[in-house]
């Protein structure tokens, strides 16, 4: 039985469409919130094995603002890609074709977590032009180097074996619910029982919407082949950096080193929460992108 978000009063304010593109002849479906004609449009970005369920929480705290949560190709309800594996690079070209597909009018912030925050560097850093640039638990540097880089391994082998298996078996694998349970009990920082709970279930309802296993290998491998620093330098957009004290993927200290390689960044370190902002504290994320996006509104041209 479901778990009842602590977030769903607010989220239930907000009125939402589903909706869907075409994106290189395949379908990229999209969750649409607020109202169409805000003059702020956030274009969400989720993480690795995820899907739009996951920054809803960052968009209930949210308001006045149209925001546009696609899934991304492969995960959710979203068609894999066609035209490319399933990279850093073709995950950056689709984003890009899905916003010239959007065509979102006024100001557009495009905003990633984790593995989104990889893939929308590497669209920026090859052209995109959003008004401003939100990365929460930017992925700093390679994962493999991380506070618990014996973890990472592990999931690297992990997912070795389940390539390795056949085909039946290893998708099985991949969607084994002990092996997800594990993962989501690494990554919760919180102490609260019930909060902990609910992200458990969510871990379990969405963790494994993926539609094959070529598209989560492929995925993963880029998730772990790359990282924010590699685009940073090549980024004159606005940027905002929310970190993590106790994030076990990237370092504080690495955030700190990708804040200066940007071109125009700020940089906020949200104390005792780990990898899940955007479940652990929500709330917090939206206020410091609420104030980002308050202090210095776009020119007009």
């Amino acid at each position: 039985m479901p778990v009842v978000s602590p977030y769903a009063e607010q989220l239930d304010r907000i009125p939402v469409q589903e909706r869907a593109l075409l994106v290189d002849g395949a379908e990229t479906r999209f969750w649409d919130y607020g109202s169409p004609d805000a003059a702020t449009t956030i274009v969400m970005v989720h993480g690795f094995r995820g899907d739009h369920h996951g920054l809803e929480p960052v968009v209930a705290q949210l308001s006045g603002f149209r925001i546009v949560a696609p899934d991304l190709p492969g995960f959710g309800s979203s068609a894999p890609l066609t035209t490319s594996a399933h990279s850093v690079d073709g995950y950056a070209a689709w984003l890009g074709r899905f916003m010239e597909a959007l065509a979102p009018t006024g100001r557009i912030v495009l905003l990633g977590h984790s593995f989104g925050s990889i893939v929308s560097s590497a669209a920026v850093a090859g052209g995109l032009r959003p008004d401003d640039l939100v990365l929460i638990n930017p992925i700093a540097a390679p994962a493999l180097q991380g506070p618990r880089g014996v973890l990472t391994r592990l999931a690297v082998f992990y997912y070795w074996s389940s390539a390795k298996l056949p085909r039946r078996l290893g998708f099985a694998f991949l969607r084994n619910k002990g092996v997800v349970r594990i993962m989501s009990v690494a990554m919760a920082k919180t102490k609260d029982p019930s909060l902990r709970r609910w992200i458990h279930d969510q871990h379990d309802q969405y963790f494994s919407a993926f539609s094959d296993r070529e598209v989560v290998l492929e995925s993963f491998t880029a998730s772990v082949s790359h990282d924010v620093s590699e685009y940073a330098d090549r980024i004159p957009t606005r940027t905002l950096l929310i970190a993590a004290e106790r994030d076990d993927i990237t370092p504080v200290a690495a955030q700190f080193v990708l804040a200066e390689r940007f071109a125009d960044a700020q940089l906020h370190v949200i104390p005792g929460v780990g990898h899940l902002i955007h479940y652990e504290e929500p709330h917090d994320a939206a206020a410091r992108l609420t104030t980002f996006l308050a202090a210095e509104p776009p020119a007009d041209d």
